[in-house]
């Protein structure tokens, strides 16, 4: 194998290989590894090293090895490095796509006559490669023509509005499970006792100095009554933790403390104090709030 492969050939494929198994091996999400883990780069790094060392070693060994055979073999060796890695089917490759073109060395039985400000030009062959790819491009051409143009194929504006609504829709399925996107237009009363369990343990935590544990009121308002400083209902009551009361007396805004979930729990809790009755109840402040997009009772 290293008398068919040079290397230069042989260490970059073997590098790549193991470079291939450790990306495999190792779940680093949407970055490669060597970037994510800067262990792996310098694992990497090693490993070319080593690579490259082994390599110049055993390419030592031979060079010691060749000088102590004879003139016979030392011929006969390099001989055999020599054709060991043919390129030939390369040169035929390259012989078919640049063509029957005139060498450099005989350009001047094919300049025309005429120039332009000293430039002439070469009568030269153009290569086959060039002149396929012109006769694809045209190809090309006439079936975007057709497709786009003639039978009104769909445009990039067309993709582009697909991929919108497509985006759109996504967008609204994510909402749906990403509580903490909620905000004062979007929040909903929750009922779910795990919610109101930690709404609860927020309020202990933030709350009961300024509103008391039973939201009887303290510096802050009575909470289990039905008089409102700022309104009632899931969405003022979230937009008020959220902004804060009044300006320079009212309750500080608590959106740099507290996740928009989290605003959303202790809100659906403090509505659950509706009613309530508190050990010390402070008197009602504000104006009786009644929630006017609810249905009107029906009366006979």
């Amino acid at each position: 194998m290293r008398k068919l492969i040079p290397s230069w050939v042989r260490v970059p494929v073997i590098f790549f290989i193991i470079f291939g198994v450790v990306e495999f091996v190792i779940d680093s999400g949407d970055q490669p590894a060597f970037i994510k883990y800067p262990a792996v780069l310098l694992f990497l790094l090693l490993v070319l090293l080593i690579l490259i060392a082994i390599e110049a070693i055993v390419g030592a060994l031979e060079n010691v090895m060749l000088y102590k055979l004879d003139e016979e073999a030392k011929a006969r060796l390099l001989a055999e490095k020599e054709g060991a890695f043919n390129l030939s089917w390369l040169q035929n490759i390259y012989t078919k796509l640049v063509g029957k073109q005139k060498p450099i060395e005989v350009e001047s039985e094919i300049i025309l006559d005429h120039n332009y400000d000293g430039i002439k030009e070469l009568d030269n062959n153009l290569p086959p490669w060039w002149i396929w790819g012109f006769y694809i491009s045209i190809v090309f051409a006439a079936v975007y023509l057709l497709r786009f143009h003639v039978f009104n194929g769909y445009t990039q504006a067309d993709e582009l509005n697909t991929e919108l609504a497509d985006a759109k829709i996504a967008i609204e399925e994510y909402k749906k499970t990403a509580k903490d996107l909620v905000d004062f237009n979007t929040v909903e009363l929750l009922t779910d006792a795990s919610d109101i369990s930690a709404g609860k343990s927020i309020f202990e935590t933030n709350c009961v100095a300024c509103h008391m544990a039973d939201g009887g009121g303290g510096i802050g308002p009575n909470l289990t009554d039905d008089h409102w400083i700022l309104g009632g209902g899931i969405k003022n009551v979230f937009h008020t933790i959220s902004e804060g009361g009044r300006s320079g007396k009212g309750m500080i805004a608590w959106k740099a403390q507290l996740k928009p979930a989290q605003m959303a729990q202790v809100a659906s809790y403090v509505l659950t104090l509706q009613g309530t009755t508190p050990a010390n109840p402070k008197e009602a402040e504000g104006d009786v709030w009644v929630d006017e997009t609810s249905a009107p009772a029906e009366t006979n």
